[in-house]
C-alpha cells in the first residue's frame, strides 16, 4: 500500500510548526480560525496513520481518497469544537480502576493526558463506519489537486462570500453552467442581472474567494489569482 505524500507538508510555515506538541497545535488551532496553517501541521502529522486505516477498509484506492478527505472534513469541524478538559477527563474514568463491591473509583487519579492520535483513530473508526462510499465511477476527486486542508478552508471563505457570488461561483465550477443559464436563473430567482454581467460577478466572486482564504494557506498552497481558485473549487465540489 502507498501512502500518499503532500507537497504542503514540506512547506517552511508547516515544517516550523513540527515542533510543536499536539496539544498546542490544537489550541492555536482553536484560538486563530483565520489562521490555517496549525490544522494544515495536524493534517501532516497524522494524514499516513488515518490514510493507513482507511486504505485497509476501502474497495479501491479512489475511493479510499474519497473516504480520507471526507474523514479530515469530519475531523476539522469536530476538532473545532473539542473541549480538551473533558476529552482527558473522559478518558482518565474510562481507565480508572473501579472497586467491584461497592461501584466506587478505587483510586483518585490524575486527568489522563491528551492524546490527539488516539482520539483521531477513534474519530477515523466513526467515519469508516458510517460511510456511504460512492461507486469508483461516479468519484471525480483528485486527492492531489484538492487536499483536505485546502477544501476545509475554501468552504469556510466560501461561506464568507455574498450568498449571490457563492452561488454564481458554484453555478460555473459544480455545475459547469454557461453565463447565459446562470444568468437565467439567478433572473427567476429576482435578480436583475444581465449574462453579459456574470463574468463580472464571477471575477468578483473569485476575488472575494480569495481574499476570504486565510493568508498562510494561500502561501501555503500558492493561491494567487482567479484560476487557481476556480480550479480548486471545482475540485472540492466535486466531494459533494
Amino acid at each position: 500500500m502507498q501512502i500518499p505524500t503532500f507537497p504542503e507538508c514540506r512547506h517552511p510555515i508547516v515544517k516550523a510548526l513540527f515542533r510543536h506538541p499536539d496539544q498546542e497545535l490544537l489550541l492555536l488551532f482553536q484560538r486563530y480560525p483565520d489562521r490555517g496553517q496549525y490544522f494544515t501541521a495536524i493534517f501532516c502529522r497524522y494524514s499516513p496513520i488515518v490514510y493507513t486505516l482507511i486504505r485497509h477498509s476501502a474497495r479501491s484506492p479512489v475511493q479510499a481518497d474519497y473516504l480520507f478527505a471526507t474523514t479530515w472534513r469530519h475531523i476539522y469541524h469536530e476538532l473545532r469544537g473539542l473541549d480538551l478538559r473533558e476529552f482527558a477527563i473522559a478518558a482518565s474514568e474510562a481507565a480508572s480502576p473501579i472497586n467491584s463491591s461497592d461501584g466506587q473509583v478505587g483510586s483518585a487519579e490524575k486527568p489522563a493526558p491528551f492524546n490527539l492520535q488516539n482520539w483521531l483513530i477513534s474519530i477515523t473508526a466513526v467515519c469508516i463506519n458510517h460511510a456511504k462510499l460512492p461507486p469508483v465511477e461516479s468519484i471525480h476527486y483528485s486527492l492531489t489537486d484538492a487536499p483536505p486542508p485546502l477544501w476545509c478552508y475554501l468552504e469556510q471563505a466560501l461561506n464568507q462570500v455574498s450568498p449571490t457570488q457563492r452561488l454564481t461561483i458554484l453555478m460555473a465550477q459544480t455545475f459547469h453552467w454557461s453565463e447565459p443559464r446562470i444568468a437565467a436563473y439567478l433572473q427567476a430567482e429576482g435578480e436583475s442581472i444581465s449574462s453579459g454581467e456574470i463574468g463580472r460577478l464571477l471575477e468578483e466572486g473569485y476575488q472575494a474567494l480569495q481574499t476570504a482564504l486565510p493568508e498562510d494557506i494561500r502561501e501555503i498552497y500558492q493561491m494567487s489569482g482567479q484560476h487557481s481558485v476556480s480550479e480548486a473549487i471545482a475540485q472540492t465540489q466535486a466531494l459533494g
